[in-house]
């Protein structure tokens, strides 16, 4: 399981559309950011706010929305209780965006693979006597 910095932090170097971007709960918490605190609850309250309006008017949940402007887009990913925001110079690759963000979201939950025990080692079996023997 990544930490939600650490999230942010291979985002950011893989993705060199994304400008900030903001890990939130589904209660608006900010868990993690590229933005000082005070900008980074803003942002996420923006961002949570627009997913609650594009649930109102679609039909069920939203998983992922883009809202665009002629200073760029913000994109807005949802994993369960935790979303992801971000925003990007105009005209982003939108499907590389969505898919490098809910990768983020994605490194979040996946569970650490156990370690590899090794097995226990044999006992050696006693020898049998060879009969006749006493």
């Amino acid at each position: 399981m990544t930490e939600p910095k650490a999230a942010l932090d291979e985002l950011t170097q893989i993705s060199s559309q994304i400008d900030v971007a903001v890990l939130f709960d589904d209660k608006g918490k900010v868990l993690a950011s590229t933005l000082p605190d005070d900008r980074a609850a803003r942002f996420a309250a923006s961002a949570r706010a627009l997913f609650e309006e594009a649930q109102r008017s679609g039909e069920g949940e939203p998983m992922q929305l883009e809202a665009v402007t002629a200073a760029g887009s913000v994109f807005v990913v949802r994993e369960g209780k935790t979303l992801i925001a971000a925003s990007t110079s105009p005209e982003p690759t939108a499907g590389l965006v969505f898919y490098d963000l809910r990768s983020a979201l994605r490194s979040l939950e996946e569970k650490p693979k156990p370690k590899k025990r090794k097995a226990p080692a044999k006992k050696p079996t006693p020898k049998a006597k060879p009969r006749g023997s006493s």
